[in-house]
């Protein structure tokens, strides 16, 4: 598998308190019924399962996977998969929770889930990550489905991995009602139901904003500086569409290394080498490896982290050296890390609001699946940039109403929108 992601920081507070932390600011910002505010503090479904796959060498081993649906109040849960050593019940919790704001932000009629598989898939052969991901997909049963639960593309997961569970799905199906359920999953090949874009669609969202946030900041993208942090799908795919708009890419860092280059390196020759060998490190480009330290302070008119959680920490956030983070990761930045940014006068595009891309190009993919359509790249492309010029202007003004960051105001956008929903509706009985 060609994605990587670099290793994360272990958080003073595990991921989920993180979530909660927030969640509370902006609930008591906005006075959030006290009703519903317990509703969205908890998970509406926990599921872990145990499962034996054979390996090539004919050993038995159990994996543990996880599916865990937060809220389905706007639609159906979705979210995606990663197969990571790191993937436990906190983590996969906290990101079901940001799913859940993340389709509010954007508008879209899904609620929020995510799932994952605790193991290293860079240790296992392609035949046995495809065993593992069909007997996962087999164990998940009924709790999936293309009118219940959704799952995607996630860390270390990616078109392929969709197709082998698309089938298994597929396979569990009565024959006659096989085609009605191509839309279980998202983010799967163009051949198989993909949709055109969804590949680059959380890079491309991430540009977008970039480009939405410099208009109001008289910002020139065309002679900016940035540099990024994880080279796997999202990471490289912003340094490729940045790189003919003139933004000069100084600095990268994976897994493997750092490297640095204020004169530039080449985004697309280094996503040859990263899909070619899995990793930055040995590329042929020009450039100066340096140490962690070095990568975080580098200088520039801002950073795009694009790999694991809690990057962004009281420890390293006073080494930053930008105008502003765009949250290309989900959580790349904790409470603490975040504080600082703020009293550093650093502006930070959450997560919630910058990586909304892919769902919402998910969500694009689901409709073209449901009326046995196929939109072509333009089309993508236009609505993903309505969808998220809408939701930007929304951000924007929570923040200027309450006075607050954008972190914050993404959160009260997400509480205010679902709030309204579970007045409109009630809760049962």
């Amino acid at each position: 598998m060609a994605a990587t992601a670099l290793a994360a920081t272990a958080p003073k507070k595990n991921l989920y308190e993180n979530v909660l932390e927030r969640f509370d600011r902006a609930a008591d910002l906005i006075k959030l019924d006290p009703n519903i505010r317990v509703i969205l503090a908890n998970s509406n479904n926990e599921l872990k399962v145990n499962f034996p796959v054979k390996l090539d060498s004919g050993k038995v081993e159990v994996f543990k996977g996880y599916r865990i649906q937060h809220n389905n109040a706007l639609g159906p849960y979705k979210g995606g998969l990663r197969f990571h050593p790191a993937v436990n019940t906190d983590e996969v919790r906290a990101l079901a929770a940001w799913m859940t704001w993340k389709t509010a932000i954007a508008g879209i009629p899904y609620g929020g889930a995510k799932g994952g598989i605790q193991f290293d898939p860079f240790n296992y052969s392609d035949s046995e990550l495809e065993r593992i991901t069909r007997r996962f997909t087999f164990a998940l049963g009924d709790n999936i489905g293309p009118e219940y639960d959704i799952p995607a593309p996630d860390v270390n997961t990616n078109a392929q991995i969709m197709a082998w569970i698309l089938d298994t799905y597929l396979s569990t199906m009565p024959p006659h009602e096989r085609q009605r359920c191509t839309h279980v999953v998202t983010g799967k090949p163009i051949l198989s139901g993909g949709s055109e874009g969804r590949e680059k669609a959380t890079g491309q969202g991430v540009v977008n904003l970039i480009e939405l946030w410099a208009r109001d900041h008289d910002f020139a993208v065309n002679t900016s500086t940035y540099f990024v942090q994880g080279y796997g799908n999202v990471g490289s795919w912003v340094a490729r569409l940045l790189e003919p708009k003139g933004a000069v890419l100084v600095a990268v860092e994976d897994a493997s290394c750092a490297i640095t280059n204020p004169n530039g390196l080449d985004a697309q020759a280094l996503t040859k080498h990263v899909e070619a060998t899995g990793a930055i490190k040995g590329f042929a480009g020009n450039y100066s490896e340096v140490d962690h330290a070095t990568f975080m302070s580098t200088q520039a008119d801002f950073f795009i982290p694009a790999a694991l959680e809690g990057q962004i920490t009281a420890e390293t956030a006073p080494d930053l050296n930008v105008k502003v983070v765009f949250e290309a990761a989900n959580g790349p930045t904790d409470p603490d890390g975040g504080r600082i940014l703020r009293e550093r006068g650093i502006d930070v595009l959450p997560d919630i609001l910058c990586n909304s891309g892919g769902v919402i190009v998910s969500y694009f993919e689901w409709l073209q699946n449901k009326r046995s359509e196929f939109w072509e790249l333009e089309k993508v492309d236009g609505k993903l940039l309505a969808k998220l010029s809408h939701a930007y202007d929304n951000v924007r003004a929570a923040a200027g109403e309450f006075d607050c960051d954008w972190r914050t105001a993404a959160y009260v956008v997400a509480l205010r929108h679902l709030e309204r929903v579970y007045k409109e509706r009630g809760i049962f009985p």
